[in-house]
């Protein structure tokens, strides 16, 4: 399973303001909503997908990701953001995004690639392209734009953004923001300018202090990529305690050879809190065994370490916005 930064999902609720229930929006991604803003805190893409759906379904969204990307400031994107900022050039910048940006994803990728008229800057984003991997990805967009402008000493305007889905119902919203042609429906999904504009030295690039921060995002991917089964192999020690009800951390942490105090601080180097991996796991796992229509719901409340079915309804309800028994024959419609 994919992770994105739980900033995009604060972002695009905040976009998306009073005609959604906020709380409730961040509640069905993990987030806690007054908890402090953390760059760090990841959350599962198709969650979020499905959040931005729901968002979909209850206002306008064709101008959100506009919006979304408007409201991003370098400042609340970790030690990514200020190393964009120092970076000594815009090209540079987007080299730093191009090389860390798995600090923020790990469903996206980056590539700067030299092409007529300029240097694209690609987002490179695998899967169904359904609604809110769609919105995502002109979100990404306008964000990319946003925080160019933050480091640019000249007004920015790309030569031309390329979008790979249909155009929405209405584009004036991303031609106004973004400043030049928008094209949907294209074979990429980039950002084109002009190399001269990439050129351009950034309003406080700083060569020393640049340094300084690659070093330590050059050990913070390294954490990231040197443990990638450590969330997963907690998933499953979870997954199969959660029939004696809940899990506890320190039982946990020992059958994967660990302190509890190591664990913890393990799982916070991927951006996570063993509370928020076990409702995940429970919601997984629930989801899951209602597409086997061999569970009852009780025995997958049983089997999802709920005492009794009227809770797990409670917290199905609260992650997916529907019971299981809904949830349930709308798979068997598919």
């Amino acid at each position: 399973m994919g992770y994105v930064t739980s900033l995009f999902a604060r972002k695009v609720v905040a976009a998306a303001g009073s005609g959604v229930d906020a709380a409730a929006m961040l509640a069905s991604v993990g987030i806690a909503p007054d908890a402090p803003l953390d760059p760090g805190q990841m959350v599962p893409a198709a969650r979020y997908y499905d959040m931005l759906e729901r968002i979909a379904d209850q206002i306008d969204a064709t101008d959100l990701p506009v919006r979304t990307g408007a409201s991003m400031r370098l400042d609340e994107y970790g030690a990514l953001g200020l190393a964009f900022k120092a970076a000594t050039t815009l090209g540079a910048s987007y080299a730093r995004v191009e090389r860390y940006a798995r600090l923020w994803s790990s469903v996206a990728e980056y590539e700067l690639r030299p092409a007529t008229g300029g240097t694209l800057f690609i987002l490179h984003r695998a899967g169904e392209r359904r609604l809110g991997m769609r919105l995502s990805n002109e979100a990404t967009l306008a964000s990319a734009v946003s925080i160019a402008r933050q480091v640019c000493p000249v007004p920015l305007t790309p030569v031309e953004v390329l979008i790979r889905h249909p155009a929405p119902r209405r584009v004036a919203a991303h031609e106004e923001w973004f400043g030049c042609p928008v094209r949907f429906g294209a074979d990429l999904d980039a950002i084109l300018y002009a190399d001269q504009m990439l050129a351009r030295p950034n309003i406080l690039g700083d060569e020393g202090i640049s340094h300084y921060l690659t070093t330590h995002l050059d050990a913070e991917l390294s954490e990231i990529t040197r443990e990638p089964d450590l969330v997963m192999q907690a998933k499953a020690a979870i997954a199969q305690a959660l029939s004696e009800g809940a899990p506890k951390m320190a039982e946990i942490a020992s059958g994967l050879g660990l302190s509890a105090r190591s664990f913890h601080r393990r799982l916070s180097e991927h951006g996570m809190t063993f509370q928020g991996l076990t409702e995940e796991t429970r919601r997984d796992l629930a989801e899951g065994l209602l597409r086997d229509q061999t569970h009852s719901l009780a025995e997958i409340a049983f089997l999802t370490g709920f005492s009794e079915q009227s809770a797990f309804t409670r917290a199905f309800k609260r992650w997916v916005g529907t019971t299981p028994a809904t949830y349930r024959k709308a798979i068997s419609r598919h």
